[in-house]
C-alpha cells in the first residue's frame, strides 16, 4: 500500500513482547465472539484470561502506552486490566480505556434514520458501560438536538442497548458484529493517534476509571491528550428517563466490575 506506515507480523504469546514493545498505542480486540443466546458476560472466562495475558506483557515492556480494550466483556476486562497493571506497579488510570465507540456510532445511525439526518452529522454521548442495560444513550444531549415521543424513546434506547444481540441473531451463529466493530475500533484508534500527535480537542466516550458516579469505572466523554485522559466531562444534565436508566445500570456495572477485579486478583 502507498502509505508511510510499516507493518510487522507477530503470532502467539511468545512473540507478544516484540509486538508491543515501546509502543505508543495498543488496541486489544482479542477474544472469541458471541453466539446466539450468549451475553457479553458469557465470554468472561475465555476473554478475560486473554486480556490479562496481553496486559501483563504490555505492563512489562510498554508501560507508558495508551491501551484501548475492545475485548468483551469490557465492563469486566478494563477493571481486570487495571488490577494487573497495579500488580506490576505501572498502572496509570489516564492511559487505560474501554472502547465503547460502537455504542455511539450505532446511536448516531439509528437517530439519523429516524430523523432523516446525515449520520455523520449526529453525535450522541453514550455513558455507563458496554452491555445491555449499562449502555445509556444520552439522547437529550444529542447534537443536533432531537426529540421523540416517550414510547419511541423507549424503543430506540432498547434497540441501541440490544443492537449487538440483533447482529448475533441475524448471523445465526456465524459470529457477532465485525464490520461495525472494526469501524468503531478504527475510529477510536485514530482519535488516540491524533491525541498523541498533539491534535487538540480530541474527545471520545470511553469506559475509564471514574469518580463521576459511585461506580469506580464508568463511560463518559473524555478529553484525550498526549499522555492520556486530560479531562473527564462527566454526564451533564440528564433527563428523568436517563436518570432511571442510570439507576438501573449501576447495580449491574458494580457486579461486572467486581467480577473482573476478583479474577485479576487471583490471576498469575
Amino acid at each position: 500500500m502507498d502509505t508511510n506506515s510499516n507493518v510487522s507480523s507477530h503470532v502467539g504469546l511468545d512473540s507478544l513482547k516484540d509486538a508491543v514493545a515501546d509502543t505508543d498505542v495498543v488496541i486489544i480486540p482479542a477474544g472469541i465472539p458471541r453466539k446466539p443466546g450468549m451475553t457479553r458476560d458469557d465470554l468472561f472466562n475465555t476473554n478475560i484470561s486473554i486480556v490479562c495475558d496481553i496486559i501483563k506483557v504490555i505492563g512489562q515492556v510498554s508501560p507508558n502506552a495508551l491501551v484501548g480494550i475492545i475485548s468483551n466483556p469490557v465492563n469486566s476486562a478494563v477493571p481486570a486490566a487495571a488490577e494487573i497493571l497495579k500488580k506490576l506497579n505501572v498502572y496509570d488510570p489516564k492511559k487505560l480505556f474501554g472502547v465503547t465507540t460502537l455504542d455511539i456510532v450505532r446511536s448516531n445511525r439509528f437517530i439519523a434514520e429516524l430523523k432523516g439526518l446525515c449520520a455523520t452529522d449526529v453525535n450522541v454521548p453514550v455513558i455507563g458501560g458496554h452491555s445491555g442495560p449499562t449502555i445509556i444513550p444520552l439522547i437529550s444531549q444529542c447534537t443536533p438536538q432531537v426529540t421523540f415521543d416517550h414510547d419511541v424513546l423507549v424503543k430506540l434506547t432498547k434497540r441501541i442497548q440490544e443492537a449487538g444481540t440483533e447482529v448475533v441473531q441475524a448471523k445465526a451463529g456465524a459470529g457477532s458484529a465485525t464490520l461495525s466493530m472494526a469501524y468503531a475500533g478504527a475510529k477510536f484508534t485514530v482519535s488516540m493517534c491524533k491525541a498523541i500527535l498533539g491534535e487538540p480537542n480530541v474527545v471520545e466516550c470511553s469506559f475509564v476509571e471514574s469518580s463521576v458516579t459511585d461506580s469506580p469505572f464508568f463511560s463518559t466523554p473524555v478529553l484525550i491528550g498526549k499522555n492520556g485522559i486530560e479531562k473527564n466531562f462527566g454526564m451533564g444534565n440528564l433527563s428523568d428517563f436517563e436518570k432511571d436508566l442510570l439507576k438501573a445500570a449501576l447495580p449491574e456495572l458494580a457486579s461486572n466490575i467486581k467480577k473482573g477485579v476478583d479474577f485479576a486478583k487471583n490471576y498469575k
